[in-house]
């Protein structure tokens, strides 16, 4: 069996989905194995996103100019610069502002393709793009031009793992082995 990390992210909490949230994967036939409220620190979150990696900050940086592009907008106008490095240091700021900005619930969840389930469950990353019927596109709306003109992280209500790989690197970040636990759904019983 496979196990995923989800994030219900500040936004998520504060909008009091919590409960919505988890109720999409457990219906799905998904196990909770693991589950905590933490108020994430900053070496925490580089750690998860590798933020304090140039070549994320880059990553991050190249985005931003693209969608810059893609809207007709001028990074250097708006934001002072269109340098990929500068701008990829603003949304790393940008993001952990975000994700700092109140509690979050990290979720491990176990189950037949998991990490391949999670991603469908929980839609594109940018909730424009999400389709009715998926967390993101159910919940959220928000966009990278939205949020880059107001300076803030892009609110999209969870993280989820996006390969087993980074799963299985994302599990023992955010869990001991004695908070993860071992037991059978009813189904499973059967």
């Amino acid at each position: 069996m496979e196990q995923t990390v989800v994030l219900i992210k500040p936004d998520g909490v504060k909008r009091g989905l919590i409960g919505e949230i988890i109720h999409r994967f457990e219906r799905m036939g998904l196990k909770i194995v693991a589950m905590k409220m933490v108020w994430a620190t900053e070496d925490m979150l580089h750690k998860h996103y590798g933020t304090d990696k140039e070549s994320t900050i880059l990553r991050l940086g190249n985005k931003t100019l693209q969608t810059y592009t893609k809207y007709g907008k001028d990074a250097k106008k708006d934001l002072g610069t269109d340098d990929p490095k500068e701008l990829g240091k603003m949304v790393v700021k940008w993001l952990l502002d975000y994700v700092q900005s109140g509690p979050i619930v990290a979720v491990l969840v176990e189950g037949k393709h998991a990490v391949e389930n999670m991603i469908t469950l929980a839609g594109p990353t940018m909730p424009v793009s999400a389709q009715a019927g998926t967390i993101r596109g159910d919940y959220s709306t928000d966009s990278a031009a939205y949020a880059n003109a107001e300076k803030r992280g892009v609110s999209n209500l969870i993280h989820v793992s996006g390969s087993i790989e980074e799963a299985n690197f994302e599990k023992t970040l955010w869990f001991t082995p004695e908070e993860i636990h071992n037991y059978k759904r009813v189904e499973e019983l059967l």
